[in-house]
């Protein structure tokens, strides 16, 4: 039984080879893509404590109630996530 199967295993070895890596078919827009939203991560982070910081502003000159700060650690909160997606999807799937 074990020489059968050695022999199955060295004719499909035989067959399969040893491939050479190469990059999937379109993997350089895949690439551009995830730049691009790379980019409007960063963009809307950076636009949100920007806005954060302005309505923080806006509300103490108007003795308001402060709802900003909560604003802008979520906005602090998120860009960490997002900063770091990679290195967590790394972790998940490797």
């Amino acid at each position: 039984m074990s020489m059968i199967l050695a022999a199955l295993h060295d004719t499909v070895l035989a067959e399969v080879g040893n491939p050479a890596p190469e990059a999937p078919p379109m993997a350089d827009k895949l690439l551009q893509i995830g730049r691009y939203f790379t980019w409007l991560v960063q963009l809307s982070g950076i636009t949100a404590i920007t806005y954060g910081g302005g309505r923080f502003a806006w509300e103490k000159w108007n003795g308001g109630g402060l709802e900003s700060p909560k604003m802008i650690a979520s906005a602090m909160a998120g860009g960490a996530v997002a900063t770091s997606a990679g290195t967590i999807m790394n972790s998940v799937i490797g």
